[in-house]
């Protein structure tokens, strides 16, 4: 980060303070406060007496140093709670003001920004999280990083939409989303990007429109840009609920929003601004040391003899002490990082075979079957729009499926959101669930709306359709039948979901209140 650009975030940092000294001393109500922490990637949480701070990384990259600076900063400021979030972001909760300025302003000298982290501002730019080191059609993460700058350029400049959510994924697992981000560069075999816009989960979930074929990757600013200009000219700010990108595919129609996308991305192209990127590639130069290594969560790089390993702390939840754990052990292993990814999960990429056996062992208390690994936001205990305690109930399901002794193909990664915004992205799970409450004999139940088949897979992208409510009390005794039928058909839950489909349905129907 050059000194003008840390001066500049530093300079910022006052009107943060005054405000937040306001909220805490009763000055200003939570929704004014919410409305202008955002933007510095800071809320109040549901009490009112703590906030949390969002740490943004660019495509989920964690390097060593900033590994190090979260350490210290849990050991200073005795963090409690730490959440790995579906954007690829750090959030550390339970803080008190004093806490969230110094951490805030220190992060700067790691190149951690958190301004944007919330609000009505660029979101974090994420990214397929083995990018660079997974067979892949290309490395994607330059394209990321140079995204992520340009729109930390954006955040004090004209009006944007809300969460404006841009992605990069690197083959069709499409990981991070990029068909429906409100923009997605989705890599092709020929070396060059195909571009999404306006979709996104949560309320009136859209799918993104194809807006761009074969883009040159050295042209995505000319995008990003023409995104902006598009939602200035025809954005709803007048409703806050639907200043996102994807209402303009109702209010413009499909075929209309890809007119007026090409209209804008031409007036950009004539602006005469040189947007186009010429970017550094990286390469790794580390080989194997001839140890092989294998497990459940060991991946093999496309670099012989090199390794990632996979960790996901369940519901993303990882120990403060972890940081330190992790930055004690590789600090000294050559051209070795963090990746945080989509799923709530960390990978530790470049290891050796004899680096990853030291690792293994630090991380051993992470989740040890796919359904342990599932995804849910935070909840409702901490989030001021919660509804329900997704954390809650996610650990009182892997408790009930742990107990049943179902293996590790009988159940899917599920996907847990506390209300309908989507943090968890249940409306793409295999299952997901989505917070709410049932009323029976007039009394109030906390529930869940139940929501399967989703997929996110790019070119078979499908919304989870939703299929009745469950009480929240009955869903790990629903999981756990789940699971035993499909362990019994005998080829994996993926088989039997497709081939069984109406025996999950038919489980369904016996938990759903009406």
């Amino acid at each position: 980060m050059k000194q003008a650009e840390y001066d500049q975030w530093k300079e910022k940092l006052g009107e943060f303070r005054e405000k937040t000294e306001a909220f805490y001393a009763g000055e200003i109500d939570k929704k004014e406060y919410k409305g202008f922490s955002g933007k510095y990637g800071s809320y109040a949480q549901r009490d009112g007496k703590a906030g949390m701070l969002r740490l943004r990384f660019t495509g989920g990259i964690i390097t060593k140093d900033q590994l190090k600076f979260i350490a210290d900063s849990i050991e200073t400021h005795h963090i409690d709670l730490i959440h790995l979030t579906t954007c690829q972001t750090v959030q550390l909760h339970n803080l008190k003001p004093a806490e969230i300025y110094d951490i805030m302003e220190r992060a700067l000298e790691y190149e951690i920004v958190t301004m944007g982290g919330g609000g009505d501002y660029p979101r974090n730019v994420t990214m397929s999280p083995l990018s660079g080191v997974e067979e892949e059609y290309f490395d994607v993460t330059p394209y990321t990083k140079a995204a992520g700058r340009y729109l930390l350029g954006l955040i004090d400049k004209k009006k944007m939409p809300r969460k404006l959510k841009v992605a990069f994924s690197n083959h069709p697992e499409n990981v991070s989303h990029a068909t429906f981000r409100d923009l997605g560069f989705t890599a092709r075999e020929d070396g060059t990007f195909d571009v999404y816009s306006a979709g996104g989960l949560g309320a009136n979930p859209k799918f993104g429109l194809k807006v761009g074929n074969a883009v040159d990757p050295e042209k995505i600013l000319y995008y990003i840009q023409a995104m902006w200009e598009v939602f200035l000219a025809y954005g709803n700010y007048e409703n806050r609920a639907k200043a996102r990108t994807r209402y303009m595919q109702q209010t413009l129609g499909e075929e209309g929003y890809q007119k007026v996308f090409q209209e804008k991305l031409q007036e950009v192209l004539a602006s005469g601004e040189d947007l186009t990127l010429q970017v550094e590639k990286q390469y790794l130069t580390k080989t194997g040391d001839g140890t092989k290594a294998s497990g459940r969560w060991v991946i093999c790089q496309k670099q012989e003899g090199l390794y990632a390993f996979h960790y996901h702390p369940i519901g993303g939840v990882i120990h403060p002490s972890k940081f330190r754990e992790i930055y004690d052990c590789i600090k000294n292993m050559d051209q070795v990082e963090i990746r945080l990814s989509p799923d709530e999960s960390m990978y530790v990429i470049n290891l050796t075979g004899s680096e990853i056996k030291k690792l293994e062992k630090v991380l051993e208390d992470g989740a040890k079957t796919l359904f342990e690994a599932s995804v849910a936001c935070i909840g409702a205990s901490i989030c001021q729009v919660g509804v329900r305690d997704s954390q809650k109930l996610l650990k009182a399901a892997v408790e009930a499926v742990r107990a049943s002794g179902l293996p590790d193909d009988a159940l899917p990664q599920i996907h847990i959101s506390g209300c309908p915004s989507s943090c968890g992205t249940h409306q793409i799970g295999k299952i997901g669930f989505r917070g709410g409450v049932k009323i029976i004999d007039k009394v109030p139940n906390p529930a869940f709306n139940l929501f399967i088949n989703g997929c996110d897979e790019e070119g078979k992208e499908q919304l989870g359709m939703e299929f009745g409510t469950i009480l929240e009390k009955d869903i790990p005794a629903f999981l756990v039948e789940v699971g035993k039928a499909s362990h019994a058909y005998g080829k994996g839950f993926d088989c039997w979901m497709k081939e069984k489909k109406e025996e999950l349905e038919m489980i369904g129907k016996k938990y759903i209140v009406g």
